[in-house]
């Protein structure tokens, strides 16, 4: 679903589903959905590689070729020419602050935190935030789970024009909120 689709489906007058549009109960999952996802397989369109669509973003998370596939799509589309990605910072793929591991996507790093450290008092740096412009890279999170709670539970992506100035935001903000009413 579009950002705007979902944004309408979940007012918070009467949450809806996207497909049906029946009411949502908070805390209702739908089991035959999940169960259809975890059957379903598809193709990466970078590498090809065969896998169930439960472990796609994972995969589209950590595979290069994926992620060319989708910079080729963007340049196709963009009137603009494309800076040069290496000056951008990696806002896809994140290592967990506590031990080695790589490439978690954000949900995959919030998941992985809460199952395998979330008796860990140790203050890190969240490399989520770290990665946005407004991110400080030295800030250290006196109870980062909290922080992954509270912050995380959606994908800045979603909500944020990375290119857009502070007045562009603003102007945008009124204007929906006007439409809004």
């Amino acid at each position: 679903f579009c950002t705007p689709c979902l944004q309408e489906c979940l007012k918070p007058k009467k949450p809806v589903c996207g497909v049906c549009r029946s009411t949502l109960s908070p805390g209702s999952r739908a089991l035959d959905l999940e169960k259809q996802i975890e059957v379903t397989e598809t193709t990466c369109n970078g590498c090809n590689k065969k896998m169930y669509l439960s472990k796609m973003r994972s995969h589209a998370a950590s595979c290069s070729k994926y992620q060319n596939y989708i910079m080729e799509g963007v340049k196709a589309v963009t009137k603009e020419p494309l800076h040069n990605t290496r000056n951008f910072p990696n806002r896809f793929t994140f290592p967990c602050p506590y031990c080695s591991e790589k490439n978690f996507d954000q949900e995959g790093l919030v998941e992985h935190c809460k199952t395998l450290h979330s008796m860990d008092a140790k203050q890190v740096v969240c490399p989520i935030c770290a990665s946005m412009p407004w991110g400080d890279p030295n800030y250290r999170s006196a109870n980062f789970m909290e922080h992954l709670q509270r912050r995380h539970r959606f994908s800045y992506d979603t909500f944020v024009d990375y290119d857009a100035d502070e007045d562009d935001m603003m102007a945008q903000v009124l204007m929906r909120s006007l439409r809004d009413k």
